[in-house]
C-alpha cells in the first residue's frame, strides 16, 4: 500500500494533500517534495524486510515509493532499476585509489538511469487514469517514458531538440511515442511541453516538475545503500553524480534522506554533483554560496545534460551543501577521455555517463576525494545513445586488404 500523504515545497515549505496539486507549488513555483508516512512505515517495515526481497527490480522498495506498482508483472516497466555495481579495481589502481564502484544505469530498459523516472511516472499515470502523457526530453527522458508506456499501452507525447542524437530519436519512435522535433534547445522544448500539457490536459512527466520523477531516481539510492553495505559495512563512502537539470541528484539525495529518516542509515554519503563547463549553472550557484540560479548558454557534447536553466537547481545544489559535498565541472575534452578510460574496462559510457568519472579523476588530482576513501561513480546511460561521441574517443579502426600478409604489417 502506498504511504504517500503530501507534497512540501522545497522553497516556501507548504504542505498539501495528495489531491491539491500535481506539479509546482501554487505559491512559489518551487519544486514539491513527496512526504511519506514514515511513522507507518516505521511500524510494517525493518530494512531487513526490504534487503530480504528477490525482486530484482526498483519495486522492491515498493513499501517507499508513493505509487502501487504491480511487482511481478513481467513488462519492461516492471524491470526498471536493481542495475549491477561494479569494484573496478584497474582504475582504482590507475586513480591510486583503495576502493572503487561504478553503477551501470545503462543495463536499464532503454539503456539510461531515466527509466527509473519514468517507471513510477507511469505508474501514477495509470492510477490517475490519463489519457496522454507528454514530456520534453533530449533523448533519455523521453525514450524512458515512450519505452514504459509502450509497455502498458500508454499514450506518449515526446517533445525533443532536433539536434538530439539520431540513436535517442529512434528509440522514441520505435516506441511509438508521438514524437515533435523542436527547433530550438532543449529548455524551448521544456516550456512547449508545459504549454501543451496545460493546453490539452496531458499528464506532464517533466523532470524538475512533476514530482514523481525524483521518487523514482530516488531508488539508485536505495540499491546503492544495499549494495556499499554489504561490500563495507557503515564505513562512509562518496557519491559522483552528473548532473544537468539537478533531478537524479535531488533524487538521489532524496533516497538517502528517506533512509535516514527510517533510522536505516547514520548519516548520507557525500554527494558530488558533475557538470560539464558549458552547461554548469548548478555548479556555478553552488562555488557562489548561492541557491539563485543564473543561466547559461549550454554547450557541450554531453547532451544529456545540456541545460541552460536546470528546473531542479536548488534541489541539487542542497544535494551537495548538506551531505558536505561540493560542484566540479570538467571539459568536453575530459569527457571524451574518460569515455575511452572506462570502455578499457567494459564499460560504455554515453558523454553524461562517462561526466562523472571524469570529475572523479579531476577530484582525485586536486584533492577534493582522498585516496582511501571509497567511492562509486553513476554511469547514466549507454555509449549506443551517442555513436558520434564515442567514436570520437578511439582511434579509428584501419581497413586492410583481406590477407594475412595485411594483418602481419598491420601488427
Amino acid at each position: 500500500m502506498s504511504k504517500f500523504i503530501g507534497y512540501r515545497c522545497s522553497l516556501c515549505k507548504t504542505e498539501y494533500a495528495p489531491d491539491q496539486v500535481n506539479y509546482t507549488c501554487p505559491q512559489d513555483g518551487g519544486n514539491l517534495d513527496i512526504v511519506l508516512d514514515y511513522a507507518s512505515i516505521r511500524e510494517k517495515y525493518q530494512a531487513e524486510d526490504i534487503t530480504s526481497r528477490t525482486n530484482a527490480s526498483l519495486w522492491r522498495y515498493a513499501p517507499l515509493l508513493p505509487v502501487s506498482g504491480v511487482e511481478g508483472n513481467g513488462t519492461p516497466l516492471h524491470a526498471a532499476g536493481w542495475t549491477p555495481v561494479f569494484k573496478m579495481p584497474v582504475l582504482a589502481d590507475k586513480l591510486g585509489l583503495q576502493e572503487l564502484w561504478l553503477k551501470d544505469e545503462s543495463r536499464n530498459p532503454t539503456a539510461s538511469f531515466k527509466d527509473r523516472a519514468s517507471a513510477v511516472v507511469v505508474s501514477r499515470a495509470q492510477e490517475i487514469k490519463v489519457d496522454v502523457i507528454v514530456t520534453a526530453s533530449s533523448g533519455n527522458a523521453g525514450a524512458a517514458l515512450a519505452g514504459m508506456s509502450a509497455a502498458v499501452g500508454q499514450k506518449a507525447v515526446i517533445f525533443a531538440p532536433k539536434a538530439a542524437p539520431p540513436a535517442k530519436i529512434a528509440q522514441l519512435l520505435v516506441f511509438g511515442a508521438k514524437v515533435m522535433l523542436v527547433d530550438g534547445t532543449y529548455d524551448d522544448a521544456f516550456d512547449l511541453s508545459i504549454q501543451a500539457s496545460q493546453e490539452f490536459g496531458w499528464y506532464c512527466r517533466n523532470t524538475g516538475y512533476n514530482p514523481f520523477t525524483a521518487e523514482g531516481k530516488k531508488t539508485a539510492a536505495y540499491e546503492i545503500w544495499e549494495t556499499m553495505q554489504a561490500a563495507i559495512g557503515t564505513t562512509p563512502y562518496t557519491l559522483l553524480v552528473s548532473v544537468g537539470d539537478g533531478n537524479i541528484i535531488s533524487g538521489i539525495h532524496k533516497g538517502y534522506k528517506d533512509l535516514l529518516e527510517l533510522g536505516w542509515i547514520e548519516q548520507i554519503p557525500r554527494i558530488i554533483g558533475v557538470q560539464a563547463e558549458g552547461s554548469a549553472a548548478v555548479a556555478n550557484a553552488f562555488h557562489a554560496g548561492t541557491e539563485d540560479i543564473t543561466p547559461v548558454l549550454a554547450k557541450t557534447l554531453a547532451d544529456s545534460i545540456s541545460v541552460n536553466l536546470p528546473r531542479d537547481g536548488l534541489r541539487a545544489i542542497r544535494a551537495s551543501k548538506e551531505t558536505g559535498g561540493t560542484y566540479i565541472t570538467v571539459s568536453d575534452e575530459e569527457i571524451i577521455h574518460a569515455i575511452g578510460e572506462l570502455g578499457r574496462v567494459g564499460i560504455f559510457a554515453e558523454p553524461a555517463g562517462a561526466t562523472s568519472y571524469a570529475g572523479l579523476v579531476k577530484a582525485v588530482g586536486s584533492s577534493v576525494v582522498s585516496r582511501d576513501e571509497p567511492v562509486i561513480v553513476i554511469n547514466t546511460g549507454s555509449g549506443l545513445k551517442d555513436i558520434n561521441a564515442a567514436m570520437q574517443a578511439v582511434d579509428q579502426a584501419p581497413v586492410i586488404e583481406p590477407t594475412l600478409e595485411a594483418v602481419k604489417k598491420l601488427l
